[in-house]
């Protein structure tokens, strides 16, 4: 119990900060407009540990590394002060490696509830136009390619729906990874 609830706690701050960082990212990738209230969320939450960032970190093409990296830190902060808490202090050297495997969980997390909001939307007659442009125009280059291999069945779209599945299986495929980490 007291490892599970800062753990929790510490799952919760660095979902919302560092899931911001990398929708900030996302984004900007696709150059998806900030002025909707989303937009204004993702830049209130992150601006604090990006725009610092963004002096030493600069941008490649189209890509905010500022962004990627705030979300690294923040994870790599979450699992240094869970390996204190547990009080393994030699395993500080695997903190990189378990951050970045974090970090892919996070992304694949984040993608994943894109994916469902996305799926939700499509079926709600009267969403908001805003809203679902804006989700529209994140999940489309996840699910296009998927679109040209998967027909529709009864005029339902599928193409969300293996999209999640693949994630998921990427998901299995990171924690088992982290687990290996872990018994090095």
């Amino acid at each position: 119990m007291l490892y599970q609830i800062p753990s929790f706690l510490l799952d919760v701050i660095v979902g919302l900060l560092g899931g911001a960082c990398l929708l900030r990212l996302y984004m900007q990738y696709h150059r998806v407009p900030f002025g909707n209230p989303l937009g204004r969320f993702v830049f209130a939450v992150s601006d604090w540990i990006v725009m610092p960032l963004r002096r030493i970190v600069p941008s490649v093409k189209r890509w905010d590394l500022a962004s990627a990296v705030a979300a690294w830190l923040l994870v790599l902060v979450k699992f240094l002060l869970l390996l204190l808490l547990v009080g393994q202090f030699g395993r500080i050297a695997i903190l990189p490696l378990v951050s970045l495997i974090g970090l892919l969980q996070l992304v694949v997390s984040g993608l994943t509830a894109l994916l469902l909001v996305y799926a939700v939307l499509s079926w709600v007659p009267g969403a908001s136009a805003m809203l679902l442009d804006l989700v529209s125009r994140l999940a489309e280059p996840i699910v296009r390619p998927l679109r040209r291999i998967i027909p529709l069945v009864g005029g339902i779209d599928l193409s969300p729906l293996a999209a999640i599945v693949l994630l998921q299986v990427l998901a299995i495929v990171l924690g088992n990874l982290m687990a290996r980490v872990f018994m090095i």
